[in-house]
């Protein structure tokens, strides 16, 4: 497991990179978090412990989030998420085969999935069901194939809506379950020499899920400016 990083910091908001295997906020005692992470980081420079919570990733998934500093900034960065204005970009890889109508080899070209999205408290799974279902949340997301070699499938995906598990589950409902997805994936997409321990490149038996929200864009919460951070 990796240590979460700082990639950017002022007197609005914290821009941090999220390892794989952490969550965005838990209540398990002795559980490290990326709450308490910047909590901790703010007391030791005698700040604030405010944190400001704006959005989440799931506890496999890597990336790049942001958090507020103050009440003031998280309203603002709340209000651009609710509202769509901000740019959320991942990569995924999977070694599923698609289904019938899905153009695998139109690499480059920019496909929308939309669906309805219902989740299960029960189970903390979610599934696709109808537009008719009272319960279902429409869940909309854009992807172009960057990759499709050596028997595994590299997408860039651009999420419009932040459904609960949209992604692993609009993707694996293609046929194309994301490499480490114990959810909604197939015991032989899990186990494999090719794939990664962080979710992006690599190799090990045991695969994490490859999935990484590589790249943020929104508008400062005080100066409007547009900002865009991206994980090399």
């Amino acid at each position: 497991m990796g240590k979460p990083d700082i990639i950017y910091e002022d007197n609005d908001i914290i821009v941090c990179y999220k390892p794989a295997g952490i969550a965005t906020q838990t209540r398990r005692i002795g559980q490290q978090d990326m709450e308490s992470f910047i909590r901790n980081y703010r007391a030791a420079k005698n700040e604030s412990p405010y944190v400001g919570i704006v959005h989440r990733l799931d506890q496999p998934v890597e990336g790049v989030m942001v958090f507020a500093k103050n009440q003031k900034a998280a309203a603002s960065l709340s209000r651009q998420i609710k509202e769509h204005t901000t740019e959320k970009y991942y990569r995924a890889a999977s070694r599923g085969q698609g289904v019938s109508g899905t153009a695998v080899e139109d690499e480059e070209a920019w496909h929308t999935l939309t669906d309805y999205i219902s989740f299960d408290k029960l189970t903390n799974t979610s599934k696709i069901t109808s537009e008719k279902d009272k319960l279902a949340k429409k869940a909309v997301l854009q992807y172009r194939i960057i990759s499709n070699e050596c028997n595994k499938t590299e997408f860039d995906i651009k999420l419009l809506t932040g459904r609960h598990h949209q992604i692993r589950l609009q993707l694996a409902n293609i046929g194309y379950p994301l490499i480490g997805d114990t959810k909604y994936g197939k015991p032989a997409s899990n186990n494999s020499g090719t794939g990664s321990k962080s979710g992006r490149t690599g190799g090990g038996v045991r695969e994490q899920l490859a999935l990484c929200s590589y790249k943020l864009v929104f508008d400062h919460p005080a100066t409007g400016e547009r900002m865009t951070f991206e994980l090399p």
